[in-house]
C-alpha cells in the first residue's frame, strides 16, 4: 500500500460526487463522454483485479468505491441521454404527441 496510490484515488474519488450531482440535477449530457467514463471504469476494475490477484490491501476499497461512483455517473449519463431523446421526439411530433399523452 502506497501513500501516493491512496492520495491519487482520494483525489480522483473526490471529483465523482460533484460529477454525479451535476448529472442528476442538470439532466445534461453535454461535456460528458461515455467512452471516457467506460475507460475510467475499466481502470478502476483493473485496480480491483490487481489487488485481488497480486497484492491485496485495504486500498481495494477506494478502487471499488470510485468504480461504483463512475458506474452511477454512467447510469445517469444514459438516463439523461434517454430523457433528451424522448424530449426531442416529443418536440418533433408537436402538439399531437402532447394530446396523446393525456
Amino acid at each position: 500500500m502506497s501513500a501516493f496510490e491512496i492520495a491519487m484515488l482520494a483525489c480522483f474519488g473526490a471529483a465523482w460526487p460533484f460529477s454525479i450531482y451535476r448529472s442528476w440535477r442538470s439532466r445534461q449530457v453535454a461535456g460528458k463522454s461515455l467512452p471516457f467514463l467506460m475507460i475510467v471504469l475499466a481502470g478502476y476494475v483493473s485496480g480491483v483485479l490487481h489487488k485481488l490477484l497480486y497484492r491485496y490491501d485495504p486500498v481495494i476499497f477506494l478502487y471499488a468505491l470510485n468504480g461504483v461512483m463512475v458506474s452511477i455517473d454512467i447510469a445517469l449519463y444514459l438516463r439523461n441521454r434517454l430523457y433528451h431523446a424522448r424530449q426531442s421526439l416529443a418536440e418533433a411530433l408537436g402538439p399531437a404527441s402532447r394530446s396523446a399523452q393525456t
